[in-house]
């Protein structure tokens, strides 16, 4: 990918020239890689290789138990690799394989796999997987066709597998909520198989390739489905809380962050008091202009939710139509860019391959928004960046809801987490990077805590020309970020209520009902991932008051944001260490 000269050497300048042992290591993960593609057609095509496009996984318990031994043969070659050859980045990537290796075992162990575990598994292999080449692979258009056609032919054995009534660990500990979940998401799989995939794809059932390996698929996944509901459902008694000493052991080995579960809930309390007193004093300026005439309400803790509330209520009233709401974050996106730009935040990707596109029907009620972000492997690969209207299907109140919950400040707020300089500009970063590892193993807690910490930076830089509705929008969407690591924590270590959940995310939070309980259903469908948001973004804000303060009057904030995202999605418990920080 083309950048400017400037921005490339000073890329260049931070990467330390190759050695004999790094190039090395990087042959070893190649080749770790042509197996993993081998035995995993679905994560080859998430990473953009296409060579296995036409295939699918073997999910059987057979083909687990090789995956394991093989993940063991490889831990313990890299555990005899000669590290102490190795450059500084050489290092860090041998540090962040191991890790990888480590962890993917040990979780397995600590019985959190998903094969047993979760049922909603099978439905990455079975819809995701063929969605995703459809959408953006850039081999033509007929080739795509027919890999996906040939992959759709292999759904019957994954189904099969998924039903396997000798493997014993299957589902053993599967709990009723992600059941239920995983009978909705097959409902849907089948809906895609049946009429959805020609809408997408814009071939003709009566002629196209895509019919009969699609009339095979929804034979076996309404047999799946029956097998759900009427066999998994009555026996999925496991329980989706993981305790205590299972979380905290789980959140340092998937997020691999450098804090423990307790330090990210004492943090996680204290940014909250402060967030909150931040919210009001903003609403009390906004105040006397969205209600002339009214006094504020009384100076307590209820009359200061309420006038946030209040404030963030009448707000809201400012939203576009449903069939505006790509277009105006097209409109959103070139005011965005162009301040970055003005003010020298970072160098923008160039070309610009984000593409703004309205979230496809079967995708919405989930979320508002997604960035899909071009896979490492397909250089020619397009992000996508979703925008969902409400779906169709929903009543006016409920669409209006959501048109109030996400108006035009929020909408600005999402782009720029999202797309520029959040999700896009980032993984484009990564994608440049030289190291196979650091694009493959990439970490969720970066990538997350970029995204939130761009939303405060850009506003402290001027965005929106101090618009107060912008800035309160930015604190409730940032103490989201906040209240999800408070409620991951305690939903699963402190057997805390769906009633209490509601109450954090909706009186603190802001919430709409609905909203609210979406999130308290995904802590229970998932574990960790919610803290990803607050940690990451105290890794990023905290390194950057460290180094503003030591260089003084010759911080460069733009070279500081480019520092950071020329070593790759990393853990951010190394970057303090590549800007000569100790903890």
């Amino acid at each position: 990918m083309l950048r400017p000269l400037l921005a490339l050497g000073f890329a260049m300048a931070l990467l330390p020239a190759a050695r004999a042992d790094d190039a090395a290591l990087a042959k070893l993960f190649d080749q770790y890689l042509k197996e993993e593609f081998r035995r995993h057609p679905a994560f080859a095509s998430s990473q953009g290789n296409r060579d296995y496009d036409d295939q699918l996984d073997d999910l059987s318990a057979a083909a687990r138990a090789k995956d394991r031994k093989a993940t063991e043969t490889w831990k313990a070659t890299l555990e005899k690799f000669d590290v102490a050859s190795l450059t500084a980045s050489g290092k860090l990537d041998h540090q962040i394989w191991l890790h990888s290796l480590k962890s993917r075992l040990e979780l397995q162990d600590l019985g959190v796999d998903a094969f047993e575990f979760d049922p909603r598994e099978f439905g990455t292999y079975i819809s995701d997987s063929v969605f995703g080449q459809l959408t953006q692979s850039t081999l033509p258009k007929e080739r795509n066709v027919a890999n996906a056609a040939k992959r759709i032919g292999a759904i019957p054995k994954v189904v099969a597998a998924a039903m396997d009534k000798d493997d014993k660990k299957l589902f053993s500990r599967s709990p009723k909520i992600l059941t239920e979940i995983a009978i909705k998401r097959n409902l849907g799989a089948i809906a895609f198989y049946e009429k959805e995939i020609f809408a997408l794809t814009g071939e003709t059932p009566a002629t196209s390739p895509l019919t009969s390996p699609c009339q095979s698929a929804v034979i076996a996944l309404k047999e799946y489905q029956s097998f759900l509901e009427k066999d998994l459902l009555p026996r999925s008694h496991g329980e989706w809380r993981l305790g205590k000493e299972t979380f905290a052991k789980k959140l340092t080995l998937d997020l691999d962050a450098g804090f423990t579960a307790d330090e990210v809930l004492k943090m996680a309390e204290t940014e909250a008091d402060r967030v909150e007193r931040e919210m009001y004093t903003v609403a009390r300026q906004l105040w006397s202009k969205t209600f002339p005439g009214q006094a504020l309400p009384p100076d307590d803790a209820a009359g200061r939710r309420e006038c946030v509330k209040l404030v963030l209520d009448e707000l809201g009233k400012d939203h576009g139509k449903p069939e505006e709401i790509v277009e105006d974050a097209k409109k959103t996106v070139a005011k965005i860019k162009a301040f970055i730009a003005e003010k020298k935040i970072l160098t923008l990707p160039n070309p610009d391959r984000c593409r703004i596109i309205e979230m496809p029907e079967f995708q919405r009620g989930f979320s508002a928004a997604y960035l899909n972000p071009a896979p490492p492997f397909d250089s020619k690969a397009d992000s996508l960046y979703a925008v969902a209207p409400p779906p169709l299907d929903w009543p006016a109140p409920r669409r209006e809801a959501f048109l109030r919950e996400y108006n035009r400040s929020m909408l600005q707020i999402l782009t720029i987490h999202e797309a520029y300089p959040g999700h896009y500009v980032q993984l484009e970063y990564g994608n440049r990077h030289p190291s196979l590892i650091r694009k493959v193993l990439y970490s969720g807690v970066y990538a997350e805590g970029w995204a939130v910490y761009t939303e405060q930076m850009m506003l402290d830089q001027g965005y929106g020309d101090g618009d107060l509705s912008l800035r309160l929008h930015q604190l409730k969407f940032y103490i989201r970020a906040v209240l999800n690591a408070i409620l991951d924590h305690k939903m699963h270590c402190a057997d805390m209520s769906d009633a209490d959940a509601m109450k954090l995310l909706t009186e603190r939070g802001f919430q709409t009902e609905g909203e609210a309980f979406g999130k308290v259903q995904r802590a229970k469908q998932s574990s960790c991932q919610l803290s990803t948001y607050f940690i990451g973004r105290m890794a990023f804000y905290n390194l950057r008051q460290t180094i503003q303060r030591r260089e003084g009057n010759t911080f460069d904030l733009g070279k500081f944001h480019e520092k950071v995202l020329n070593q790759g999605t990393i853990s951010v418990k190394y970057l303090p260490g590549l800007f000569g920080v100790r903890k």
